[in-house]
This record gives C-alpha cells, structure tokens and sequence, in this order.
C-alpha cells in the first residue's frame, strides 16, 4: 500500500502571498495622478490656476493654488513612492471633497458625458465628481492596507523594526 501523501494546505483566514501587493497598483495610479494634474497646474502657473478658483468662489484664491500645487506634486510623489501615505492622505482627501463641493457637483456623478462625435471625435461635456470618489476610495484603501511592498514606508517599518530588535541596519 503506497504511502498517502498530504500537501499542506494554507489556512483559510490566511490571505494569499500575492495579497500585499494589492495596494501597489493603486499607490501608483494615484500617486501618478496626483503628480500629473499638479505638473499640470504648475506649468500653466499658479495665476492661471488662482483665476480659476476665484471663479469657483475659492477664498484666498492664490494661496489655496499654491496650496493645491503643493499638495498634489508632494503628495502624488509621496503616493508614488509609498512615504508618509497616511500623513499626506488628510490634505489629498480634503483637496478632492473641495474640488467635489465647488466644481464637479453641479455636473452629476458620471465621469463621461459623451455630448457629441465632431469629425470622427468624441466630444465630452464637464465631468462629474466620480473621480474624485474613485481616488477618495484609494487613498482610504491605501491608509487602512498599510505599507505595500517596494514603498518607502515598508522600508521604514522594516529598518524600525530591526532597529527595535537589536538587528543593527
């Protein structure tokens, strides 16, 4: 009689191996993202930017677009690299509610309103606010997953913890 032979098996409650680099891909979108539409505020400059806000009734209009630029270029680079998620998360997450509230609410949930074809293009009218709902949702999923493999905040834990256990560098 042959010798049965049994394949340890992983526990149930346990998640996959592949589970924690979940949260990469959203690190990086986001962060790229944020990165993008900062790059792009601040190539136009922040007067252009500042006009723009005052039209939506912004206080302080060229004051919060530095503070936008700001956020969005530091915070997109700090997403990207996975550096201080959960502290640059707070500013990005209020940034969006605020572009929600004076921009894309007036124009409904959908991202994509196709108005028109114009020779042989699509042409679409102004988004609504599911974007910003979308990268809402990231950021909380990145906060509450923690550090992702290859950020810099994984290797803060890491270098932490083997400072804590006596592990030297």
């Amino acid at each position: 009689m042959a010798a049965k032979m049994t394949v340890p098996l992983r526990r149930r409650d346990a998640p996959p191996e592949f589970a924690r680099w979940a949260a990469l891909p959203l690190r990086l979108i986001v962060g790229y993202g944020f990165l993008v539409h900062g790059l792009a505020k601040w190539s136009r400059g922040s007067a252009a930017f500042a006009g723009t806000l005052h039209a939506a009734g912004v206080p302080a209009p060229q004051l919060m677009a530095w503070a936008t630029i700001a956020t969005e270029i530091l915070g997109g680079a700090a997403f990207f690299l996975g550096a201080f998620v959960s502290l640059v998360s707070l500013p990005s997450i209020v940034l969006l509610a605020v572009a929600i509230v004076k921009v894309h609410l007036p124009y409904g949930f959908s991202s994509i309103k196709l108005l028109r074809f114009s020779n042989g293009r699509a042409q679409f009218g102004p988004p609504g606010y599911e974007c910003d709902l979308l990268y809402i949702a990231c950021i909380v999923a990145l906060v509450l997953s923690g550090p992702s493999p290859w950020s810099v905040d994984s290797w803060r834990r890491h270098r932490k913890r083997a400072a804590y256990s006596g592990g030297g560098d």
